[in-house]
This record gives C-alpha cells, structure tokens and sequence, in this order.
C-alpha cells in the first residue's frame, strides 16, 4: 500500500526550503552590495547562509540566476517612487533623490556590471522603462505644452536630466549636498521646459539636440 504523506510534513519541509531560499537571496544581496559580482563567489554564498554550495545551485540553478533573483528583489523593496503631483517639479525631485539616496549607488554598480553580464539586462531594460514612464507621467503637464517632435525631444531632454547618473555627478563626483543636488536638477528641468533660456538665446532643448550625436 502507497504510503501518504501528511499535509504537516509537506507544509513543514516547504517552509524549511521557502526559509533556506531567504537566507540565500539575504546573502547574496548583502555580499552583491558590498562589492562587483566578479569579487564574491557561491562559498561566501553559501557560508554566509549557513548551507553548501551545491545547495546553494539547486535552489537558484547558477550564480548569474542568484544575482538576477537578488536584483529582483532589492529593486522590489527600494525602488518605489512617492505619489507625487503632476507637474509639480520639486515634489518629483524629492521623490527620485529619495530613490537614488537609497538605491544610486548599487544601481550604479548594476550598470557597471551589464556588458559583462547579460543576465542583468532584463531588470536594468526594466527600470529605464519605468523611470521612462515616471518621466512621462510625473511631467505630464510640461509635455502637453510641447507638440510633435518638440514633445518627444523635451520628454528626452527630462528622461536624461532626472536619471542616476545625474544624480551620481552631482552627489558623489562633485560631492554636493542634497539640497544644492535638487536645486541644480530642478534648474535642469525648468530651464529645459522653459520657451527661452534666460539670455534669450536658442531654446535649450533645441541646443541639448543639437549637441546629441547623430543616430
């Protein structure tokens, strides 16, 4: 006669392995923050979780599918936005710096990281396409004022002025405080959806197209 096996044992030992998968994701992400992927390796994984390598490749298939996994859920649990205003520039401002104060410096390191590892670029193709309709929703009312190819160049223009590297040149290279990093990046955004730039020259999106090189 087939033995069955209770419900208690199968519930117990799915908890043991939902436990074990956590501690492997917790390692990987504590070890990923610290360092380049090329710089740890699956036995500090594996030791810092308290299970084997092999472990380890059975939950997670290969080091490239662990990272991938941690960079999931290091994106699920730091990169929400605040609800902010449409057209309301220093409220978006606010929102992103507090996103990349958080989160800059790692996602930094992803895009570092992408050419030599291809597994990254789903989740990094992702979060531009959504900083990308960030952008369109949060400045929707600076958009509609634009029409055709004005539109899509000053959508472009604040797709550039509000990204991390923005904010990594303006924090970490030239080491500015917060308040002056916004100030500078709310300048960006006003004077690029401004009609005029102060001096009464060409428009500023017109001058940041035609220093973009030719696709």
């Amino acid at each position: 006669m087939k033995r069955i096996k209770r419900p208690y044992v199968m519930t117990a030992r799915a908890a043991k392995a939902e436990a074990t998968r956590a501690r492997i994701l917790t390692a990987a992400m504590e070890l990923y923050t610290g360092r380049s992927i090329e710089d740890f390796t699956l036995d500090e994984v594996a030791a810092l979780s308290e299970t084997t390598v092999q472990t380890v490749l059975r939950v997670f298939g290969s080091k490239d599918q662990l990272i991938y996994a941690a960079l999931g859920e290091l994106a699920a649990r730091g990169m929400s936005l605040k609800p902010t205003p449409p057209g309301d520039v220093a409220a978006a401002v606010t929102a992103i710096f507090d996103v990349y104060e958080t989160m800059g410096d790692l996602v930094i390191q992803y895009l570092n990281d992408e050419r030599r590892r291809p597994s990254l670029q789903p989740i990094l193709q992702q979060g531009r396409e959504n900083h990308r309709d960030w952008v369109k929703s949060v400045f929707a009312p600076l958009l509609k004022l634009q029409n055709g190819g004005g539109r899509a160049q000053l959508l472009n223009i604040l797709d550039v002025a509000t990204d991390v590297y923005v904010w990594k040149l303006l924090r970490r290279d030239q080491a500015l405080g917060r308040p002056a990093a916004e100030a500078i990046m709310r300048r960006l955004i006003n004077g690029a959806s401004n009609a005029e730039v102060a001096d009464g020259k060409d428009p500023l999106a017109q001058l940041v197209g035609r220093r973009q090189p030719a696709s």
